[in-house]
């Protein structure tokens, strides 16, 4: 695990010294080592941070140079096949004398093999790769299939510049870019910032499963939007090279519609890719928050090793919050040498200043906070871990998976009209009439259920399809309108694919899941809370063939007995009792509602003070102004909504 970056000048030679002051950027993304390389023309500038994983010695060091002399790589990530990636060129008869072990050198003989895109379509692993072809003149960036590991790109006064994270590229001399109404848009009604977008004009994410080739001479000037598909453009070419839908469509097409095979094909898939993530010179271990996900990882890992690995969890004192109890019993069974430590609003407090830094863009999942103490946590005794991340978005996990569309179906037989007046009148209902109605049919699992079935009905009230729904449903700003100022509003719907309509509506919202909230949201916030404190972490679920497992497994299985996840569960069972993980699913949600009326209320008044809101103009200070006195009065829950607020606020003033 490492930072990249780089530069390709505008004008003037780039200077090795530019180029390290952009890795100085990023030193947590690898303290091991640093390196920087200049072309012999000057226009290209490349720069790399180490944390040594695989191959510790001088021969993984980077900028890499490949054998024949024609590219030179710096890579960000991991390459679990590396080893059968090198059977195949020693094979082949196309493999150069190797230096060392690290699939970095694995990976650039296999580029000078077979071109780039052949080279990441073996590869099975995490990865931002930037390559310089000194034969074509060109920068290629690429990044892994599902976006584990971040790839930023842009233009400023010095260049074409890329970087791990934008700090590097915001250092870079007369960089000035403003903030990106379309990015702050959907942040205010997502909480994160979504690809291809960043918060800066001018420079975007990269997209997972694409390439980006970049022509030296002609990388001058920016496009006035981010590079479309297949379309080249003032020098640029971007290419996809993996599209999930097509794994998805291809899994229906060839369905596992039987519960026997289908757990045996899971098992087999997700043991392999976690044996193969073991793999590292370095200590491994696991995060266990006792839910199904982690709690499988982690169990799989057990099994494969002979001495018990370490796990670690955080728990919270608030009562409804602590999940550290579930995964202590859980590790308990499993035998592993397991790690816990409880956290206070106090822990809280103190860590929010340094979010901004943390996550070098606004973002506002607010269990940011506890990944980045788990990190940490973990980080004291080992350098990689491996997580249970992506288990929903592959398997139903969410709640919004089920209900959404069950709600839809039945709602959709009523004439528009009839349907909005209906919801919008039970939508009016005091949300301790649903609570109460919810405790007489004894369903009731949050203090919050009468407010979330308000919003809710009222949400399906203005939902004209069910793209419209699922859109809705997600964005804590659909009712009372943006809280941005006229002049920034812009459209921040990102919808389903159309591709898979034919679909069942539950394959459609996973896919949905899949490649928008899991790399922006979940794989963005364990990536860098993780890399703040130099910890390396792997999601065996985003093994290509775990997904493609996922993908034929039939809905039916998946949703089976009322719940998602059902597969998971299956197959976590054989590992330890139901008992101890039948349960409704918790997230690794913490108190900040609560926190926000008590500890962290002097903190938020600040950052949402009429005068603090108004200083950019970018913000309806009166509606903001009254959602967050509604809060702290108990009238309405507006803990998410708020939180985009403020983590933007605190990322503004650094």
């Amino acid at each position: 695990m490492c930072g990249i970056a780089g530069l390709i000048a505008r004008e003037t030679r780039v200077l090795p010294e530019t180029v390290r002051a952009m890795t100085d950027r990023i030193v947590p993304r690898g303290p091991d080592s640093a390196g920087e390389w200049v072309d012999d023309s000057g226009r290209v500038g490349l720069g790399h941070r180490r944390l040594a994983i695989l191959d510790l010695t001088q021969a993984g060091h980077q900028p890499m140079h490949s054998a024949c002399g024609r590219y030179t790589v710096v890579f960000n990530g991991e390459i679990y096949n590396f080893a059968a990636i090198r059977t195949r060129l020693e094979q082949a008869g196309m493999a150069p004398p190797w230096r060392g072990h690290s699939d970095t050198e694995v990976l650039l003989a296999a580029i000078a093999a077979w071109g780039v895109q052949a080279a990441v379509e073996m590869a099975q692993g995490m990865f931002a790769i930037a390559l310089w072809d000194a034969a074509d003149r060109t920068l290629t960036l690429a990044r892994d299939r599902f976006g584990e590991k971040p790839l930023y790109y842009g233009w400023c006064a010095a260049g074409f510049a890329f970087a791990s994270t934008l700090a590097p590229i915001r250092a870079l001399p007369g960089f000035d870019a403003g903030v990106e109404p379309q990015a702050l848009s959907v942040l205010m009604a997502r909480a994160y910032v979504p690809a291809p977008w960043s918060i800066y004009r001018g420079v975007y994410k990269l997209p997972p499963g694409c390439l980006l080739t970049v022509g030296v001479d002609r990388a001058r000037n920016a496009p006035a939007a981010p590079p479309v598909e297949g379309v080249a453009q003032d020098g640029l070419i971007l290419t996809r090279w993996f599209d999930y839908a097509d794994e998805v469509l291809a899994g229906a097409a060839d369905p596992i519609d039987d519960a026997d095979e289908a757990l045996a094909a899971l098992d087999a898939a997700l043991g392999h890719a976690v044996r193969q993530q073991l793999v590292a010179d370095v200590p491994v271990g696991t995060f266990l928050s006792g839910g199904i996900d982690s709690s499988l990882i982690t169990a799989l890992a057990q099994k494969s090793v002979s001495q018990p690995i370490r796990s670690f969890t955080i728990g919270f004192e608030e009562a409804g919050f602590d999940e550290a109890v579930h995964a202590k019993q859980v590790a308990q069974v499993l035998g592993t040498d397991h790690t816990e430590l409880y956290v206070t609003a106090r822990d809280a407090l103190d860590l929010i200043p340094a979010m901004p830094h943390v996550f070098d863009e606004p973002f506002a999942d607010s269990s940011q906070l506890p990944t980045h103490l788990v990190a940490k946590l973990a980080r004291r005794q080992v350098t990689v871990a491996l997580s249970g991340d992506a288990g929903d978005e592959l398997f139903g996990g969410y709640n919004r998976h089920q209900q959404v569309p069950r709600v839809w179906r039945r709602i959709a037989r009523l004439p528009g009209p009839l349907r909005a007046m209906v919801l919008n009148g039970a939508g009016q209902l005091p949300p301790g009439l649903w609570n109460l109605l919810s405790d007489l049919r004894g369903r009731r699992r949050s203090g919050q259920f009468g407010h979330n079935a308000r919003r809710g009905l009222r949400t399906m009230a203005r939902a004209d399809s069910f793209d419209a729904l699922f859109d809705g449903f997600l964005d804590d700003w659909l009712l009372t309108g943006s809280p941005l100022s006229g002049d920034v509003v812009r459209q921040s719907r990102l919808g389903l694919d159309a591709r898979l309509a034919a679909l069942p509506l539950e394959v459609g919202m996973m896919h949905a899941d899949a490649v928008t909230y899991l790399p922006d949201d979940i794989l963005c916030k364990v990536d860098r809370a993780a890399m703040a404190v130099s910890l390396e972490t792997r999601v065996p679920f985003l093994d290509p063939g775990v997904t493609a497992t996922a993908a034929r497994i039939a809905p039916a299985l998946k949703f089976a007995s009322g719940g998602g996840k059902h597969i998971l569960k299956e197959l976590l069972y054989t590992h330890v009792p139901r008992a101890l993980v039948d349960r409704p699913k918790a997230g690794f949600a913490i108190p900040v509602g609560l926190w926000l009326k008590g500890p962290l209320r002097d903190w938020a008044e600040d950052l949402l003070s009429e005068s603090a809101l108004a200083a950019d103009g970018l913000f309806d200070v009166g509606l903001i102004r009254r959602r967050w006195h509604a809060h702290l009065h108990g009238a309405e829950e507006q803990t998410q909504a708020l939180w985009s607020v403020l983590m933007f606020q605190a990322w503004r003033r650094g």
